[in-house]
């Protein structure tokens, strides 16, 4: 077997610059939030067709996860993290100069497309950058970096937006994107030097044999499972519910609302790296932890929506910060699960599949609870009937895990 590889400075500034573009296809991924307002004044159109914005772009994202995983297969993660790069450049200037909705949305498009080809290839350089005890370690702290990317996001946007104006502001982070695209090629490497018995571009084979050979291995699946069961629901409200659900459904003021999710989402950054560590160190911890995180979440989904009269806001938050804790530690548990079966220059279609679950899942539950609180009346208590929907998929997918993780491996 071919030697792994060593890790060491060369390979954390690999890491480093790529994991920079990430940080980055965040802000792009949801920097439309703070900009709402504006772009409906901008674009001259109403609350329903701008929220189609954000929703086509994680659609674009979602579509794309296994042909993204196929193409960083073929290509290597170097030119495929640029040609991503290169796109939400172009997406970036054209919704930066978009003179209406259709041009806003092609810009979008773009954006989602160039998004869906960068996460996938910083999983893939740690594969190839670090041995596979620190692997663990390294998709935590991409899973962190994503996090403050997407916490920090909204108040230098805000804050451009409100002093250079809209054109300025998002030909600000276009330029700063096309000047990650150029470090990117002039820095990252697909291998260590050293590497010569180890090739990071797969043999070509067919979408179809590629799926098959994912979806034949153990690690992808209880992957999927995985990440539908921890990653979708914090992630559904980041996306659109959860400051409705504080304000509306918990009955907290707007400007605590706004506090409180952001101190949810950065609140439990910080357990990503330990459990990194720890999953490298004692890989069968993971078992355990996926367990017990997605067992806790369904517990968790169940009692906000059966609970009488409304959860209080004391189980509310818990239930939200629980879920914000099963979003930080996706990335960590979910991609390692993804790697065990899967020769390394193979692993894009399988995180592929594995972010497709995730994100699919929270896709369906957001657009699911929007037109179950559109057929409700305005009360607290119609957010407990919108979530039966993740409810009922954490559920499911927490038990499918359960199957995957307990039963024998087959011979």
């Amino acid at each position: 077997m071919p030697a792994e590889p060593a890790g060491g400075a060369r390979a954390w500034i690999v890491w480093a610059v790529a994991v920079a573009g990430y940080f980055l296809a965040m802000l792009h991924r949801n920097g439309l939030g703070v900009a709402a307002l504006e772009a409906q004044a901008r674009f001259d159109v109403g609350p329903a067709l701008l929220s189609l914005l954000p929703m086509l772009q994680l659609l674009v994202y979602v579509l794309l996860q296994v042909p993204a995983g196929l193409l960083a297969d073929r290509l290597g993660p170097r030119y495929t993290l640029a040609m991503g790069m290169v796109a939400m450049v172009v997406g970036s200037c054209l919704f930066a100069l978009a003179p209406g909705i259709e041009t806003a949305v092609a810009g979008r498009f773009l954006i989602g497309l160039g998004d869906a080809l960068v996460f996938l290839n910083v999983i893939r350089l740690a594969a190839l950058w670090f041995p596979r005890a620190r692997y663990a370690l390294v998709s935590g702290l991409t899973g962190v970096v994503g996090g403050i990317g997407q916490v920090a996001s909204a108040a230098p946007l805000a804050w451009a937006l409100g002093q250079v104006g809209w054109v300025a502001a998002f030909l600000s982070t276009t330029a700063l994107t096309a000047l990650m695209a150029l470090l990117v090629l002039l820095v990252v490497r697909d291998r260590p030097a050293d590497a010569a018995g180890r090739s990071t571009v797969a043999d070509p084979i067919s979408v179809w044999e590629a799926l098959k050979e994912a979806l034949r291995a153990r690690g992808p699946l209880i992957g999927m499972a995985h990440h539908a069961a921890v990653m979708a629901p914090f992630t559904m409200m980041m996306v659109l519910w959860g400051y409705p659900y504080l304000v509306n459904g918990l009955g907290l003021a707007e400007g605590t609302a706004a506090l409180t999710l952001t101190g949810l989402a950065a609140g439990g950054l910080w357990v990503a790296p330990f459990v990194g560590l720890l999953v490298g160190r004692h890989p069968r911890a993971r078992r355990w932890l996926a367990l017990t995180l997605g067992a806790v979440l369904s517990a968790g989904w169940v009692l906000l929506v059966v609970w009488p009269g409304g959860a209080p806001v004391a189980a509310g938050l818990t239930v939200m910060a629980v879920s914000a804790v099963g979003q930080t530690l996706a990335p960590t548990i979910s991609f390692d699960f993804a790697r065990d079966g899967i020769p390394a220059s193979r692993t894009g279609v399988a995180s592929g599949l594995v972010n497709m679950s995730g994100f699919t899942t929270a896709v369906l539950c957001t657009v699911a609870a929007g037109a179950i609180l559109q057929a409700l009346p305005d009360e607290p208590e119609s957010y407990q009937i919108a979530f039966v929907p993740m409810c009922v998929t954490t559920v499911a997918a927490t038990a499918v895990l359960y199957f995957f993780v307990l039963s024998r491996p087959r011979a």
